[in-house]
């Protein structure tokens, strides 16, 4: 079992950023791909970026690609995202989760955090 808590959402004005952090207990974090998806009022949850178990391969998704940067620190059993230049479309309910693989895809991830809640004002 692994538990994932994050922590870092808020309220903030377009163009402004935040980082998001997730932090890991239970099994060996470091054995883990990690990944944050976020979804809004109404819509399904969006892939939002992934990091392998070394951080040595990260993807994200086109809708934030050079904006939004994901990182770990196992030491620290943490994972991070790094979001600049927000927009009011990046509100949404941001989740952390771990599973073995790595992908883009809800399906591939076992554990998950509740979740931090970013709100960007125009």
């Amino acid at each position: 079992q692994v538990q994932l808590v994050e922590s870092g959402g808020g309220l903030v004005q377009a163009g402004g950023s935040l980082r998001l952090s997730c932090a890991g207990s239970g099994r060996t974090f470091s054995n883990y791909a990690m990944a944050w998806f976020r979804q809004a009022p109404g819509k399904e949850r969006e892939f939002v970026a992934d990091i392998r178990w070394s951080g040595g391969r990260t993807y994200t998704a086109d809708s934030v690609k050079g904006r939004f940067t994901i990182s770990r620190d196992n030491a620290k059993s943490t994972v991070y995202l790094q979001m600049n230049s927000l927009k009011p479309e990046d509100t949404a309910v941001y989740c952390c989760a771990a599973g073995l693989g790595g992908s883009d895809n809800i399906n591939d991830y076992a554990w998950w955090g509740q979740g931090t809640q970013v709100t960007v004002s125009s």
